[in-house]
């Protein structure tokens, strides 16, 4: 049975959307489309949608890696193919789910042959299928790690390489990457963020009138999908046709040395890293050219492809707002014209369909505008990042100790009552959240170390602490029974099974197996965590103007966080009480907008922060059993408020280590900050941390470039 798929023509809006994927079906070499958006946006439907409008390809009768009659691969593992007559099927679709393992990858040892012909076979993988075609990964940012490095290998090098299982393959990989993701629930890497070449962002259309259109669209295909694909038929037909066209045309075009020099000064003016951009953004200027029926590059299609090809490329903060200013693009590309060099381009066409602007690839529909941009925030994997994110402010090179303790630059933003009372302030009995002063601005960000849960976990895939996954390196072979064909641990396997081949009677060249004889595979990766700030904000911490070297230090470490797909949350005491500001969530944004509207003052509850962190991490066990939590306390340990409802007027700071032992006792991982400064220090943070069986560190050792080592989050039981 034929799955009818929604129209391409009938996608109400999104033009960069659909001009980025047309771009990319003219010239494959552009190098794909990430498409970043909230849910419900149509992201899925216009990529699937795509593989119907892409030429037919000519391939060998019975290559499971599609390879051209007319330039075969001579590494074929089903060649040599010369001579060999072609045949046509259509372009291929292949969806990698995110779940996918390893082999169903890249592909692996043909077990089913392996076990009962004795042979060692190649069963290809989703790289061999994709081969000519397109590679479609919904959700990209939810990817294991270890398949966005072979996918990045693969794209990188245009082959597959396999070697595994006593199979050692290469095999042809050249595919058009498509990536859909939601920024709500993670960030990508920067590898493989620069690897898509075109970007774009939608958003569901505000207009009443696109998004009735939107409804009644989708509601006619539900109702009946052939009569409803029909009516599109003709629209499809033309668009398939003009794909087809601009391929043809596409090597004819002309990129006059003008115009690539345009190219080269509007990457330098935007700083972006290497030399990608550049290929790309001439990729698809031809792309667009061609597309509109062009002969040469002019000056707006280079601005159409560095719109698309730009966004992603520069933003160099996860908390960066996205976007690329229209007004910057056409400043740099005024200022390109103007140290232009000697003018010989070739003719100057622009008199295909659409003129030299971004054409509608259906100009029956209507319009949506979308954002002209599509950032991803830096991404970083293991103990040591791919780029230092530049401050926000203060120092280049990140915070470090200053003479009394404090990162350097804290003095640089002091706060308006750091030379008044505070532990005494009239502010203090105020409602919490209501009173106090705002926060003051933040010192420099840094690249954080990665605080690690100990231990071995098994909660969800992420990038920060060690565990147990189905989808990860493997490490060793364990007795146990597989659960599943895909848990064997082949090689342990047969070794098992092959000292009693010749007891069990064996004649041929398949093995005889026992149940016995099965290992399991045992895998490791990373999971994510539930990263749970807990911030004092009260007056002896805004004293010495601490918390702008506070804010700092938990605005780089939610970036980390949001870096390595950590729930986080956010905690702060202060006055009478505590608060939680920020319920646990996978939006790390939402903690820094939480941040910014911080207010400070008053005595300092220590132990009732405590408190209110263990209630909060104890529902959200209920919540998600397997998610480990890290609790991160930002103090000076200066108590002045004990336990409230204890009925009696105790220790401030023993209230406070009587909470921090109860952590302990639940098993919470807890890392303390100490913030404490200047010459008098008391040393009371250390005790806290002592009873919560966790580690104490200073801020300056929180960056990645201050201290060498891991700074783990709990001592190891």
């Amino acid at each position: 049975m034929t799955v009818v798929q929604f129209p391409f023509s009938a996608v109400v809006g999104h033009d960069d959307l659909r001009l980025a994927l047309l771009l990319n079906a003219v010239h494959p070499g552009v190098g794909g489309v990430l498409v970043r958006g909230e849910k419900g946006t149509a992201k899925s439907t216009a990529v699937r949608a795509l593989a119907a409008l892409l030429p037919a390809l000519t391939v060998v009768p019975g290559c499971r890696f599609g390879c051209d009659p007319a330039s075969p691969d001579p590494g074929c593992p089903d060649g040599p193919h010369a001579g060999t007559a072609g045949e046509s099927r259509p372009a291929r679709l292949v969806e990698l789910p995110v779940g996918a393992t390893e082999d169903r990858l890249v592909g692996s040892l043909d077990l089913e042959r392996a076990l009962s012909e004795g042979v060692r076979a190649y069963q290809p993988g989703l790289l061999a299928d994709a081969h000519r075609g397109v590679l479609y990964v919904d959700e990209v940012n939810l990817l294991h790690d270890h398949l966005v490095d072979l996918l990045l290998d693969a794209a990188a090098m245009g082959r597959a390489h396999v070697e595994r299982d006593g199979v050692s393959v290469s095999h042809a990989a050249r595919f058009l990457l498509v990536g859909t993701m939601n920024p709500e629930e993670g960030e990508l890497r920067p590898q493989l963020l620069d690897r898509f070449g075109l970007a774009v962002e939608v958003r569901a259309a505000r207009d009443v009138d696109t998004r009735v259109e939107v409804v009644r669209r989708r509601m006619g295909f539900d109702a009946d999908p052939s009569a409803f694909a029909a009516r599109y038929a003709d629209d499809e037909r033309a668009t398939a046709e003009r794909i087809a066209a601009a391929r043809e045309r596409v090597g004819a075009v002309v990129l006059p040395d003008a115009e690539l020099r345009r190219i080269a000064a509007v990457c330098a003016a935007f700083d972006v890293d290497g030399m990608r951009a550049d290929l790309v953004i001439a990729r698809a200027a031809v792309a667009h050219a061609a597309w509109r029926g062009a002969g040469a590059v002019t000056e707006e299609d280079v601005r159409v492809a560095a719109r698309l090809a730009l966004p992603h490329r520069r933003r160099r903060d996860p908390f960066d707002e996205p976007g690329m200013d229209d007004g910057a693009l056409d400043e740099a590309l005024r200022e390109a014209a103007e140290h232009e060099g000697p003018d010989d381009d070739g003719p100057d066409d622009d008199g295909g369909p659409g003129g030299g602007g971004s054409p509608d690839p259906n100009p029956a529909n209507g319009s949506s505008a979308q954002p002209d941009d599509a950032n991803g925030p830096f991404d970083q994997e293991g103990e040591e990042a791919d780029a230092t994110p530049a401050p926000a402010s203060g120092s280049a090179d990140g915070p470090g100790d200053g003479a009394d303790g404090s990162p350097d630059g804290a003095q640089s933003h002091p706060h308006p009552r750091a030379n008044g009372p505070s532990d005494q302030s009239d502010r203090a009995n105020g409602p919490l959240g209501q009173d106090g002063d705002p926060a003051p601005t933040p010192t420099g960000t840094f690249r954080a170390r990665r605080l690690e849960v100990p231990g071995l976990g098994e909660g969800a895939p992420g990038r920060r602490s060690r565990a147990r996954t189905d989808a990860g390196r493997v490490v060793r072979a364990a007795d146990d029974v597989p659960r599943r064909a895909a848990d064997v641990h082949l090689a342990a396997s047969i070794t098992a099974a092959a000292p009693h081949q010749r007891a069990r009677g064996r004649s041929g060249p398949a093995l005889v197996l026992r149940h016995g004889d099965l290992r399991t595979t045992v895998r490791e990766g990373r999971e994510g965590n539930l990263v749970l700030f807990a911030v004092d904000a009260s007056g002896s911490m805004a004293a010495r103007a601490r918390m702008s070297a506070v804010s700092g230090a938990v605005l780089s470490l939610l970036r980390d966080a949001y870096q390595r797909r950590d729930k986080v949350g956010l905690v702060t005491f202060r006055a009478r009480g505590a608060e939680l500001v920020l319920p646990p969530t996978s939006s790390v944004p939402a903690a820094q907008a939480r941040m910014a509207s911080l207010r400070t003052g008053g005595r300092t509850p220590l132990a009732d922060g405590l408190l209110r962190a263990r209630e909060v991490l104890r529902v959200e066990r209920l919540r998600d059993p397997r998610r480990r939590a890290l609790l991160v306390l930002l103090t000076d340990g200066r108590a002045t408020v004990g336990r409230s409802g204890a009925g009696r007027v105790g220790d401030p700071v023993t209230d406070a280590c009587r909470a921090a032992a109860l952590l302990a006792a639940d098993g919470v991982a807890t890392v303390v900050v100490d913030c404490e400064s200047g010459p008098v220090r008391l040393g009371l943070a250390a005790r806290v941390a002592a009873a919560a069986g966790g580690e104490i560190v200073t801020i300056g050792a929180l960056s990645a470039d201050g201290v060498t080592g891991v700074v783990r989050a709990a001592r190891a039981a």
